[in-house]
């Protein structure tokens, strides 16, 4: 084996037919045989150049509405053998099989078929199977051949042929052969995912995961840590398939972060009025609903003006220039938005280092997908939380009913505590935030928290009393004991959302009579860990 490898014969046949044309008039020009199949094939002899369709070199003209065409040896023989092996060579005089030294093949578009909700029997016929074949038969053999599975390639393909007279480095054909097997297995990993839905094969004895490199990253959660993120086709809008509009790139923690934000803002449908959440390490450290997104915004801020600096903030509406200008006043690290206008985009355009992102839609907070979690060993694999509630969802379990004010606070309260790390308990009042206790091992600590940050906040906020005076409370879990309840009680909340459940709830619900609160239970949980 030599490390370069000449290419004298080149088979093309995409799906894909972008840059087609001008890769076949340069590896013309550079005096290489060119082989198609079908579609490919016209598309060259449109252009002019010489073509000749494999149907010519296997003998069987393409049958089965195309479905068998590549699947011969004439064609699995010219990329499977080993041009220094005796015996492979004698193979393929004896039997007229010619080298192809390079293999340009993308495959049906399966995945854009699943992405506009194609019926079964269409996504069936969009399931490649002589394009798999050839890609994996060239890189198994890129001791001799090159594959391309990739538009993106094509020009870097060109750069290596002239760099080499005619030829491609060992090293290149070992790069694009771990690309096309990463290609074919992503496209076998939608196949099986779609299936698996198609079925209803809820927990499949197999699953795969499969992703697009979308950007390197200069280091993970620590500078120590490598890192990269990968998008997975999916057209969800969000953090993946946002357009930067300014600032630097994105790191590891801002790409979770945003993320966190734009999930958390979604709930909020923009016709009901605009809605802010500032993020700080995936927790929300304020949201808000407000008339405009600048008292929105404010309020949100006002939840917790300490840890809002450095924060990711999200809107469910298009930034304007007012809320703009009010978000510049304080460092922040990125805004994500369904837009943004003219005079928003002008205001950031003087802050370098602020990343400005816009996703065009919010995200459907209601969509089913599955979440997926490495543990040594193995993957947790589970539905995407998408619990929703309604009034008419609650059970109110005590004698003082709650207020319609008091209700719909804590119908915000519960959607802001799905977002918060376990275990969580959040304040609210009028439609805002003014307490987030996160992710600690108590319950009890993590009201005692949300309470310590809403009595701060009214200090820096120069207000006489905590702003959890008057608010209602969500837990993401029932309270196993009164105490957790009771804290939340002393804080000032009037009201309590919880899930219910615990073996004590009579004792619970005792004591929130015996304090004067309203309690509704949901039946629901929302642990986030």
């Amino acid at each position: 084996m030599t490390s370069l490898a000449k290419v004298h014969r080149a088979l093309l046949s995409v799906s894909d037919k972008t840059g087609l044309v001008d890769l076949a008039q340069a590896l013309h020009a550079r005096g290489v045989e060119l082989l198609s199949t079908g579609g490919s094939a016209k598309t060259l002899r449109a252009a002019g150049l010489p073509v000749k369709d494999v149907a010519e070199i296997t003998g069987f003209p393409e049958m089965m509405d195309g479905r068998v065409k590549t699947l011969h040896p004439n064609v699995h023989g010219g990329l499977l053998a080993l041009r220094d092996n005796a015996e492979h060579t004698k193979a393929m005089d004896t039997h007229g099989i010619g080298p192809i030294d390079l293999l340009v093949v993308n495959l049906y578009p399966f995945e854009a078929a699943l992405a506009r909700g194609a019926a079964y029997d269409e996504m069936i016929e969009n399931i490649d199977i002589g394009g798999p074949a050839m890609i994996r038969a060239a890189a198994k053999n890129h001791a001799f051949v090159t594959t391309l599975v990739d538009v993106e390639d094509y020009a870097a393909l060109l750069a290596e042929l002239d760099a080499n007279e005619g030829q491609t480095s060992y090293a290149f054909r070992q790069r694009q052969a771990q690309v096309a097997y990463a290609r074919t297995a992503a496209y076998d990993t939608a196949v099986s995912t779609w299936m698996a839905s198609a079925i209803g094969a809820e927990t499949p004895r197999r699953r795969a995961l499969a992703g697009t490199l979308a950007q390197s990253l200069r280091y993970g959660e620590n500078p120590h840590q490598q890192a990269a993120f990968y998008t997975d086709g999916s057209a969800r809008p969000g953090v993946a398939t946002a357009t930067q509009h300014q600032g630097k790139e994105l790191s590891y923690n801002n790409i979770n972060d945003t993320d966190a934000a734009f999930e958390l803002v979604s709930e909020f449908a923009p016709e009901e009025g605009p809605a802010v959440a500032i993020i700080k390490h995936a927790n929300p450290s304020g949201v808000a609903r407000g008339d405009t997104l600048l008292e929105a915004y404010k309020r949100a801020f006002d939840c917790d003006r300490t840890s809002a600096f450095g924060g990711i903030i999200a809107l469910n509406q298009p930034l304007d220039g007012k809320t703009a200008a009010e978000i510049a006043g304080i460092f922040t690290e990125v805004v994500i938005a369904p837009g943004a206008d003219e005079e928003a985009m002008s205001i950031f355009a003087k802050k370098k280092n602020l990343r400005l992102l816009t996703t065009g839609a919010l995200a459907d907070p209601r969509a089913a997908s599955l979440s997926y979690r490495q543990v040594a060993g193995g993957l947790l694999v589970q539905d995407k939380d998408v619990g929703h509630l309604t009034p008419k969802d609650l059970k109110i379990v005590t004698k003082r009913q709650p207020s319609a004010q008091e209700m719909a606070d804590m119908l915000f309260a519960w959607t802001v505590a799905k977002h918060v790390k376990s275990n969580a308990i959040v304040y609210v009042k009028d439609g805002a935030t003014v307490g987030v206790g996160a992710g600690q091992m108590s319950r009890v600590d993590s009201s005692t928290i949300a309470a310590l940050k809403a009595a701060r906040m009214a200090q820096d906020c120069g207000l006489p009393q905590s702003l959890a005076q008057g608010s209602v409370v969500a837990s993401d879990a029932f309270f196993p004991f009164a105490d957790g309840l009771l804290a939340a009680a002393e804080a000032g909340a009037t009201a309590v959302i919880q899930p219910g459940g615990s073996m004590r709830d009579d004792e619970v619900i005792a004591a929130a009579d015996e304090a004067g609160l309203a309690m509704v239970m949901t039946g629901m949980r929302h642990f986030r860990h």
